[in-house]
């Protein structure tokens, strides 16, 4: 692989905390992606805002709003994330689809290739700037803008299931699983949407759990524990 897309869950992020930041956490995923891009493989993120914010909370909030303090919150993320990924001496750039003062920058295929050049590891944040699109959808469009390799979802378990194994201790992990089974099956590896864009520009995922030891670095190596979602 040459370049990547790894999707972060803010809740992963917080770890016990719920809340907020595990710096432990965010340490140890800085350190595989530095391994990664002196590897030479490019790195994009895109990071959820769960840690902050889990939308609408009640029917008083429009949708609409509820979704832009989402975005804003994955904005908040990545501002910290790439902070704490510079302290462990990687150079890194936000991009959103909108303007965030001197915060980021603006968005453009363009743009993320010209840091991706310089080995920068571009975070990509506030979704794609509209509601009704979740940061599912958002990791993947940026996947497909930047002509990712692959999608990797570090996630709080440890694969694919054919059922929830929070509810179901017998549910099953899937080694390898087609994007058009994942739809069929209606599994939520991401919501539907995403899933499509997958299928439709070919971008395999690899899903697996975050707090696995060395678990990003793994997934690019080959050593891989976790669910490959195959696009035919």
């Amino acid at each position: 692989m040459k370049r990547v897309l790894l999707k972060l869950s803010g809740e992963a992020l917080a770890g016990d905390n719920t809340t907020g930041f595990d710096d432990e956490i965010i340490l140890k995923v800085a350190a595989q992606v530095k391994q990664i891009v002196e590897q030479g493989v490019n790195v994009g993120i895109v990071i959820g805002g769960g840690n902050f914010w889990r939308g609408r909370t009640n029917e008083s909030i429009d949708r609409t709003k509820a979704d832009q303090i989402g975005m804003l919150a994955t904005v908040m993320n990545s501002i910290y994330v790439s902070e704490m990924f510079r302290s462990v001496g990687m150079y890194t750039n936000i991009l959103t689809p909108f303007e965030c003062g001197s915060f980021t920058k603006i968005f453009s295929k363009d743009r993320a290739n010209k840091y991706f050049e310089k080995d920068m590891v571009v975070f990509f944040a506030g979704g794609t700037g509209h509601p009704f699109f979740s940061t599912d959808t958002a990791t993947t469009l940026r996947a497909a803008e930047i002509d990712a390799d692959a999608i990797l979802l570090a996630k709080s378990i440890d694969g694919v299931y054919d059922s929830d194994p929070k509810q179901n201790p017998n549910a099953v992990r899937y080694d390898e699983i087609t994007i058009q089974d994942v739809i069929d099956q209606k599994l939520e590896v991401v919501d539907l949407t995403a899933s499509i864009l997958c299928m439709e520009n070919k971008i395999p995922m690899y899903v697996f759990a975050l707090q696995e030891e060395n678990s990003i670095v793994k997934a690019i190596s080959g050593d891989f524990n976790g669910t490959k979602v195959i696009v035919s």
